[in-house]
């Protein structure tokens, strides 16, 4: 180990001096990343410090829904890495990246109504991950003509990301770099990448963490947990997911079971104030979630699979439950949970107030429950002003009480009653009214069926399909 170390350091070394391309280290919190992290720092180190002249950028990706154990660990590293950079004189900067507000799993779950994320509808990974890094990575680039990404990836990881690190290596433009498939002007550079699980533990117990973090701390987490991976920097779909592992998001349905979360859980009594967490995520991963979801896709069309219509987005009553299901944990760690998580945020206030506009303006729920869901879940007043001075709440829920009594039980004429209401209203409003009978049309077109069986009747016509019970085409 310690002959293969002294060749690592060495290549390293002979790598970043080599020229003025910028680096890039991408940095998780699990072993890999943090042992690829270490040998860049020895290696910088043991450089006269005149010879540190290139900056080597540490990125780290907090999609805020990381398991909360793995996210604080990651957050004290960085800081750790920023003050000891300093005082070592290294050029060493790390970044805490975070998906845009529009990009958050909450905005676009409890707010549009995205399903879970499922194999087939891996929404979650562009948004969270992958467009957080890349922009990062692409401003380097555009700033200074090439990056090298530095990642902690290992062929022992999987089959395949074996293949996949195989077919990369075949373009190499210099020793050990390789283009990246997705990002115009990145290298990829990998130096563990021939390293097996036990030799990058024995590195780790051999080697002091050199920003101070301490590696037994790393070992003991992972003890914790089943599953002895991570996510790595996720910077194309091909990644694998990491919902199997002790890195990864607590909100991930990509498995069956959050076997890293459930083991934190049990074997560890002072984590126990997760279990909230543990109950949320499990609530989201069932296997049939059609009477949660409406029978109409996002944009308002019908789509038939195997005689039944394709369900879309959460209905306005799930959505509520799970925002609800969600301030109700945080709001139960925050009271119950150790000192030390009494401030733990589940979801961000930038987040509720987006939720709240997508719900009034855009799927035209002009109830504007969010702020009374807000104050029940969380016990105090929601921090938010009126949306609209337009919308008068009063006003508002009298229209609701009114329709509600007038409709009954059609709740399809309640909802398309509602939302020609509120488009009337929105472009009576505006001083320019074009558009408005196509946004009425589009409201027609959608809520224009009495329920599920008459839009999947309408379906098989517009397919050319038979009547089922007449046996012949309409």
């Amino acid at each position: 180990m310690r002959e293969a170390l002294r060749e690592l350091l060495d290549e390293i070394r002979e790598l970043y001096l080599a020229d003025g391309v910028p680096w890039i280290v991408g940095y998780s919190g699990g072993k890999d990343s943090t042992i690829t992290l270490q040998l860049v720092w020895m290696a910088l180190a043991s450089l006269p410090v005149e010879q540190r002249t290139k900056v080597v950028h540490v990125i780290s990706t907090d999609t805020l829904v990381e398991n909360p154990v793995v996210a604080a660990w990651a957050n004290r590293s960085l800081e750790a890495m920023r003050t000891a950079a300093a005082a070592q004189q290294l050029p060493i900067e790390p970044h805490r990246l975070t998906p845009a507000l529009d990009d958050t799993f909450w905005v676009n779950l409890i707010g549009r109504g995205y399903a879970a994320p499922r194999p087939k509808f891996r929404w979650c990974t562009e948004r969270l991950k992958i467009k957080p890094s890349n922009k990062f990575i692409l401003d380097v680039t555009n700033k200074f003509g090439q990056a090298i990404l530095v990642l902690g990836i290992r062929k022992a990881e999987s089959a395949v990301r074996r293949r996949t690190m195989e077919r990369h290596e075949k373009g190499r433009v210099r020793d050990r770099l390789s283009p990246h498939g997705s990002l115009p002007g990145s290298l990829v550079y990998s130096p563990v990448e021939a390293w097996t699980n036990d030799e990058v533990w024995m590195a780790l117990m051999q080697y002091e963490n050199p920003w101070g973090h301490s590696n037994k701390g790393l070992l003991a987490m992972y003890r914790g947990a089943s599953a002895d991976s991570e996510c790595p920097l996720v910077v194309d779909t091909s990644t694998p997911s990491c919902g199997d592992s002790r890195m990864g998001c607590w909100t991930c349905t990509m498995v069956d079971q959050d076997k890293s979360l459930q083991a934190m859980v049990t074997n560890d009594e002072e984590l126990d104030w997760m279990r909230p967490l543990l109950a949320l995520r499990d609530a989201l991963d069932i296997e049939d979630d059609r009477h949660l979801r409406d029978f109409r896709r996002m944009n308002g069309k019908l789509t038939i699979h195997r005689d039944r219509l394709v369900h879309g987005p959460y209905t306005q009553a799930a959505r509520e439950d799970w925002l609800r299901r969600l301030l109700t944990a945080q709001t139960t760690i925050r009271r119950r949970g150790p000192d030390y998580v009494r401030d733990i945020t589940l979801i961000t206030d930038d987040e509720l107030h987006l939720i709240r506009r997508i719900w009034v303006f855009q799927k035209h729920e002009v109830e504007d429950n969010l702020p009374t869901i807000y104050e029940e879940a969380a016990g105090e007043p929601f921090p938010g002003r009126p949306l609209d001075e337009t919308i008068a709440f009063n006003a508002a829920q009298n229209m609701i009480e009114t329709l509600r009594e007038v409709c009954g039980d059609d709740e399809e004429e309640f909802l398309r009653v509602r939302a020609l209401l509120e488009v009337e209203r929105i472009y009576n409003s505006s001083t320019r009214r074009a558009g408005l009978y196509d946004a009425l049309e589009k409201v027609l077109m959608k809520h224009g069926f009495e329920d599920e069986e008459d839009a999947l009747t309408f379906a098989r016509f517009r397919r050319g399909e038979p009547d089922k019970e007449q046996g012949a085409l309409f």
